[in-house]
């Protein structure tokens, strides 16, 4: 009797294993799809909140310079130290989450200026993950 205890094989078939791999895999895609939704959307929120610090940025620039900075001047003149402000107005690179140059257009289409990010794409337009953020759209929320 104890014998054919001993003989018995310890471990695991081909198949359980396989099962078990296969069912990992998929709880790993459902994890992965989950995540990426998250990710997109903490790339827009990031870009909203750098277009408002450029926005406030650029307000400052105006209260001392009594204008906002030319098409040709862009974004530029904020990251570089001036006669009035030693200290760049703002530091750092100016690209979005997705690492592309934020656009200034001066006059905007609404305002006298306008900051926009182009999104995921980087193309004009687009919806969800794709979509253009605008300085014009804060100050509408």
């Amino acid at each position: 009797m104890f014998r054919h205890r001993r003989d018995r094989r310890k471990g695991f078939s081909l198949v359980e294993i396989m099962i078990v791999i296969v069912i990992i895999g998929l709880l790993a895609g459902l994890v992965t799809v989950n995540v990426r939704s998250y990710l997109a959307k903490a790339k827009q929120n990031s870009a909203k909140q750098e277009i408002a610090t450029i926005v406030k940025a650029l307000e400052t620039f105006y209260a001392s310079y009594s204008r906002y900075p030319t098409n040709e001047e862009g974004l530029d003149v904020l990251v570089k130290p001036t006669t009035k402000f030693p200290e760049p107005l703002l530091s750092g690179g100016l690209t979005d989450p997705w690492s592309r140059p934020y656009q200034y257009n001066a006059p905007g289409s609404v305002g006298p200026y306008e900051v926009i990010s182009f999104g995921e794409d980087g193309q004009e337009g687009g919806e969800g993950v794709n979509a253009d953020i605008t300085s014009d759209q804060l100050k509408e929320e």
